[in-house]
């Protein structure tokens, strides 16, 4: 459906900050359908302007995005047909107020799947997908989608700059940064660059002091964390450190026994009231293995397994007053989102 119409009010017969307030309250799963009344309409609906006003009105809504297996359909578990050893993974969105779960639509150029271990982060409403390995062929990817909300729309971007795999990443302000992980021959990295969402362009910042390969990316405040990874000759042996970027000025400081874990942070970091970083595997038994949580502010969602092979659970964790974890909930999850969770981050929408 396209619009024939593009008014010169927002809303006929309204005063322009009475109709601003009336899109403001518009859910944004209305958006799509609003954004095709009039040019104006999907310009407003899309910019960050609305977008921030909404934030500061208390109308954008956090939901947790998680790249999760895929269900294997009926007819591949027939007697006939052997199951796929390789799970297809595609994204879910969790809202845990609501309890509604929610599939994204496939990006276009990987119908099948998305691409295996790719790195999921969001600003501004928007949701980029970025790297990963070719579902079939293994090979690693430079490729970046973004998808927007407003219009339920995949679009390519520009290449990531180099190729590089299990990197930290992580999104503020309608910039996406991405350090470390390990190029096409397994070599860790120190590098890293930032992607700004409204421009569509890779800026090069300064290296890390330190190669850091399957390290995690953590947003505090305006700081950048990338935390613990190994180096090409140390692999396995994941450090205790972690880097942090001042995205203000773009300087890099080390911090030491900032991980006290001695294990891969890949999804698992969680950040505790006193800015130390622990592991949400130890908050429940139940999601000991694969954990993946994501700190949405008021409350958390956590996911895992109790053991290897066991049932997928998810909790959502809810803050008390103070900001210390209070509530654990265990929440019933539709057999169609009971999947494997590889990785998450929040959406504010």
């Amino acid at each position: 459906m396209k619009s024939h119409q593009n008014f010169t009010e927002l809303i006929p017969g309204l005063p322009e900050e009475i109709a601003l307030e009336c899109l403001t309250r518009l859910h944004y799963g209305a958006h799509a359908i609003a954004s095709h009344v009039c040019q104006r309409w999907r310009n407003l609906l899309q910019s960050r302007e609305l977008y921030y006003h909404r934030k500061r009105s208390g109308f954008t809504r956090k939901a947790a995005c998680f790249v999760q297996s895929l269900p294997i359909h009926s007819e591949s578990c027939s007697s006939n047909v052997k199951p796929e050893k390789q799970p297809k993974y595609g994204l879910s969105i969790f809202h845990p107020i609501t309890g509604i779960w929610d599939q994204i639509d496939p990006v276009p150029k990987y119908p099948e799947g998305l691409p295996l271990f790719c790195q999921v982060a969001s600003s501004e409403g928007k949701l980029v997908v970025m790297g990963g390995w070719n579902p079939v062929s293994w090979e690693p990817l430079r490729d970046v989608f973004v998808y927007e909300f407003t219009t339920r729309k995949w679009t390519q971007r520009v290449n990531m700059p180099s190729t590089r795999s299990f990197f930290a990443t992580g999104a503020s302000d309608g910039k996406v940064y991405v350090a470390g992980g390990h190029d096409e021959n397994k070599n860790a990295l120190r590098s890293a660059w930032v992607y700004d969402i409204a421009v569509d362009e890779w800026t090069e910042l300064t290296p890390m002091s330190e190669e850091r390969d399957e390290c995690e990316g953590v947003f505090v405040g305006s700081q950048f964390w990338v935390v613990s990874g190994y180096e090409t000759d140390s692999q396995g042996r994941f450090k205790n450190s972690a880097e942090v970027l001042d995205t203000t000025t773009g300087t890099w400081r080390r911090v030491e026994e900032a991980w006290g874990v001695s294990r891969c942070p890949r999804s698992c970091v969680a950040v505790g009231q006193n800015g130390n970083f622990t592991s949400w595997d130890e908050v429940e038994p139940a999601v000991q293995v694969g954990t993946c949580g994501v700190d949405l502010g008021d409350r958390s969602v956590v996911t895992g397994s109790a053991y290897q092979g066991a049932t997928q659970a998810v909790f959502v964790m809810e803050k008390s007053n103070q900001g210390q974890n209070d509530k654990l909930i265990k929440v019933d999850v539709p057999d169609e989102f009971s999947g494997f969770v590889q990785s998450g981050c929040l959406v504010d929408i």
